[in-house]
């Protein structure tokens, strides 16, 4: 429901003419819902600019939360949203920061009475549920996008390209392997094969549970595009029941290198480049 311009100014006329108790009622309010968990001083802060900024569109004629004259109250509304998302608060208790206006409001139009006081109320509420619900879409998308960020962090976290020796660099994997992460792995290890330039890359599988055909496609198709570029893959630490899976669904590694673990594939990687290891060396001695 759009407020009409006599209510838009009447509404400004009410914000502006009982300022101080608006802040202090509100304030009171908001903190309720809120638990302690925000200083007193940082939620006035908050309330004040939302306060002020009602009072700016409401000057310039905002009919609804959509009119051009909103657009800095919008603005605030979704860096209080930004915010409380950061500093850990619910959708909700967000919300409720802006609906507990609703109450000050009665109290005001309440005391002034007037014929057209129940018709204001219903106008100004009107307003206020739209300020609340733009606020809790405002916060689910900061929330949204805070989940995605730190999910991304996570996998590059978990996908490590270190090098383990002159020229060879290792990516040791743990935990579960699906397509999004393993395409993470495929790119992290070219970029790395870029960088340090490095022939040799061992993909190291002993901390992964379970293959499927995409993942292994994935694996294999991150060995070839390696070749294109000029280094060897090879893969170590295939469990017993992975090698099962593997056989079991028909794919076949080719002449790609494979050895039981990230020992024996950096051993097999330096025999070939030449680099005397400490066995053999006491092996022909």
């Amino acid at each position: 429901m759009a407020l009409s311009a006599e209510e838009s100014s009447r509404l400004a006329g009410l914000l502006t003419g009982h300022a101080e108790r608006i802040m202090q009622r509100w304030t009171e309010i908001a903190a309720g819902s809120l638990r302690g968990r925000l200083s007193q001083g940082e939620l006035r802060r908050q309330m004040q600019e939302l306060h002020s900024s009602m009072i700016t569109a409401s000057e310039q004629g905002a009919v609804d939360l959509d009119s051009e004259q909103a657009t800095e109250l919008r603005a605030v509304l979704s860096e209080l949203s930004r915010g409380r998302a950061r500093q850990g608060f619910s959708a909700s208790e967000t919300a409720v920061s802006v609906f507990s206006l609703k109450e000050v409001l009665l109290e005001l139009v309440e005391a002034e009475g007037g014929p057209d006081a129940l018709r204001d109320y219903v106008a100004f509420s009107g307003l206020i549920d739209q300020m609340g619900l733009f606020t809790f879409e405002s916060f689910v998308r900061t929330r949204e996008s805070l989940i995605a960020d730190q999910a991304e962090q996570l996998l590059e976290l978990s996908t490590p390209v270190v090098k383990l020796w002159e020229g060879v660099v290792a990516v040791p994997l743990v935990g579960t392997l699906d397509s999004a992460r393993a395409q993470v792995v495929m790119e992290r290890l070219l970029q790395t094969l870029v960088d340090t330039g490095s022939p040799y890359a061992i993909i190291d599988i002993t901390g992964v549970p379970a293959v499927d055909t995409q993942v292994a496609q994935h694996i294999l198709k991150t060995v070839v595009a390696a070749r294109l570029m000029g280094a060897d893959c090879i893969i170590s630490g295939i469990r017993p029941q992975i090698a099962q899976t593997i056989v079991a669904l028909g794919i076949e590694f080719g002449d790609i290198a494979t050895k039981a673990s990230l020992a024996d594939a950096l051993r097999h990687v330096l025999r070939l480049t030449g680099v005397e290891t400490g066995r053999r060396q006491r092996r022909e001695a």
